[in-house]
């Protein structure tokens, strides 16, 4: 078998070797936090796919060469070692900003690239081999998991030829980079719509250019629909003719409905929580595009799907009461603070009553029409890569285990992925 070519050995031999260095975070205290120096990146920003680096806290500057030995490099795997999270893997990329570990992270990195190479690492730590070892770690004890550098080290790993290793760590890359690319386009395609929305809907720009007598940059077609005119009301100044209400005229907020254990079936429908989408299911509880408001928890997002979907009982599904493109409200509902209605329970929550009496200003619904209108497209390239990268993520999920174990041949592999992607 072509696994039998691979040296089968232990992360502490390579440790005694000098090929490998693993290493946990620096435990900060909090006065050392809240400057503009380097990145403190928490196990709570590693995510399966990427490391996300919003709202990340900061040392103070001069702290730096107190924390600088706990600095993240470039083709470091990062694992996650504490809690429910324990065993979500990353990487590093030289794209990366500097950052500095936290103690529920630990990082694996190779320091002899002839003898194990840190890509490999990166996706041997997805694989099975890894994954079977965490799981009899975290079953052999009843306390909350861990995953600690004295366990790390016992981690056992079969090793490829470095040339094999390099060529796995490529044709699994390749894949992800695509992946990457088609995230931050998706990224930029949504900044784009924010920005027009912002632009039509918060600063009414196109409003403030007819009334200075500018012109507003719009077809004909569209800038006939916006007044000429600002006027006083109840939300401020507001375009004449826009009918400042409540929510609860607009929309009916709808329950989600229990899956037993959140059990997750094989479906095509997407299933969403409060905090966004969590798995498919086989049957739709919304049979049309809409939009999900979280419930409980505490944090509750708003959310869109392009598709029918399903909703548990986290959170709520927008129905009508009147006709509203559901894009414009989507976008009205991101800027309301969800967080700050609590229904009063033991667990955060939002009640529909609460939900129902917070302000909004209604555009008329051709104005609505036309922002729709002229982002979809926008939004068709958005469904694209996201439906391309689902198809790259399955491949590369599929060829992950059958490269790492030497049951497809590299060439195979790098011919089939240089043809999809």
């Amino acid at each position: 078998m072509a696994g039998d070519r691979f040296d089968r050995t232990t992360f502490a031999d390579l440790i005694s070797e000098g090929a490998l260095e693993i290493g946990d975070g620096y435990r900060a205290k909090n006065e050392e936090l809240g400057g503009d120096g380097l990145m403190f990146l928490r196990a709570g920003h590693v995510t399966d796919t990427r490391i996300d680096f919003a709202g990340v806290e900061r040392f103070h500057a001069e702290l730096e060469p107190r924390v600088r030995s706990k600095l993240a490099k470039p083709g470091d795997a990062v694992i996650t070692t504490k809690g429910n999270s324990t065993g979500r893997t990353t990487f590093v990329s030289s794209s990366m900003p500097p950052f500095v570990y936290s103690p529920h992270l630990s990082y694996w990195r190779s320091l002899d690239p002839t003898r194990i190479e840190g890509g490999f690492l990166r996706y041997w730590s997805k694989g099975p081999e890894f994954a079977d070892q965490l799981a009899g770690m975290k079953a052999s004890t009843d306390m909350a998991p861990y995953l600690s550098l004295v366990d790390q080290r016992r981690l056992h790993i079969a090793v490829p030829p470095v040339g094999e290793q390099r060529a796995i760590a490529h044709i699994l890359g390749t894949l992800d980079d695509k992946i990457e690319l088609n995230r931050r386009m998706n990224e930029t395609l949504e900044a784009m719509a924010r920005a027009l929305f912002k632009s039509w809907f918060v600063d009414f720009e196109p409003v403030r250019a007819k009334a200075e007598g500018r012109d507003p940059g719009l077809p004909k077609p569209i800038a006939d629909l916006f007044p000429d005119r600002l006027e006083d009301s109840e939300l401020g100044e507001t375009p004449a003719g826009w009918r400042p209400t409540r929510w609860g005229e607009l929309i009916t907020l709808e329950y989600g409905k229990s899956l037993s254990g959140y059990g997750i079936e094989a479906g095509v429908y997407p299933v969403y929580g409060t905090n966004g989408r969590i798995g498919h299911h086989s049957v739709p509880l919304c049979t049309h595009a809409g939009i999900i408001i979280g419930r409980k928890g505490a944090y509750r997002g708003v959310h869109f799907s392009s598709e029918p979907f399903f909703v548990i009982d986290t959170a709520f599904y927008v129905e009508p009461r009147r006709p509203v493109e559901l894009r414009w409200a989507y976008y009205e509902l991101l800027r309301q603070d969800i967080n700050s209605m609590d229904s009063g329970s033991a667990i955060p929550s939002t009640s529909r009553d609460d939900f129902y009496s917070l302000p909004v200003l209604i555009p008329p619904f051709e104005v609505q029409h036309a922002f729709t209108h002229l982002l979809q497209p926008v939004w068709v390239r958005q469904k694209r890569s996201e439906e391309e990268s689902s198809t790259l993520a399955t491949l590369r999920d599929t060829l992950l285990p059958k490269l790492i174990s030497g049951e497809i041949r590299i060439r195979d592999a790098e011919r089939f992925v240089g043809h999809v992607a």
